[in-house]
């Protein structure tokens, strides 16, 4: 089930998310999130917006991440390629799972194409794990943009 996430959820998120920061740097992936990302006001701006997302199993949150529809000032700019189209979309970020389940990802899709088909999400370049899975869920490359930091990631449209 994926659901709003809520205020009580935030210990079990922030658990998820230092799960998250771990597993990219065991898999070569160290500097996507660094050791604060997403932070805690983030997290709470999320809330408040209505743009935090709980995936649970039998009440248990095992995956979380970030969703809107309208623009998203990371995609206003994309270089070394274009994106599909310039029709409005929905943006998802910040996916992270405790990895106690599998097909994650397929049902954040699934659950985002409910509501938008037309879907952006983007990734480190180091992060080699999720570039599989996004193309495995249909997703095409489309080229790079920089994240609200000002690093580069990978991204990717699916229409």
């Amino acid at each position: 089930m994926i659901r709003h996430a809520e205020a009580g959820d935030l210990p079990r998120i922030s658990d998820i998310y230092k799960h998250a920061r771990q597993f990219m740097a065991e898999h070569n992936n160290p500097t996507q999130w660094n050791n604060n990302f997403p932070s805690e006001e983030l997290l709470r701006e999320c809330l408040h917006d209505r743009r935090l997302y709980a995936v649970t199993e039998q009440g248990i949150i095992h995956g979380v991440f970030a969703f809107a529809i309208g623009e998203d000032a990371t995609y206003q700019v994309i270089y070394q390629g274009a994106w599909l189209s310039d029709a409005p979309y929905g943006a998802i970020h910040m996916v992270a799972s405790d990895g106690e389940t599998h097909g994650l990802l397929g049902r954040i899709v699934a659950y985002c194409e409910q509501q938008i088909a037309h879907l952006r999400i983007d990734t480190h370049g180091d992060n080699h794990i999720m570039q599989h899975l996004i193309e495995k869920h249909g997703f095409q490359k489309c080229g790079i943009i920089n994240a609200q930091d000002g690093t580069p990631r990978i991204a990717y449209e699916k229409l």
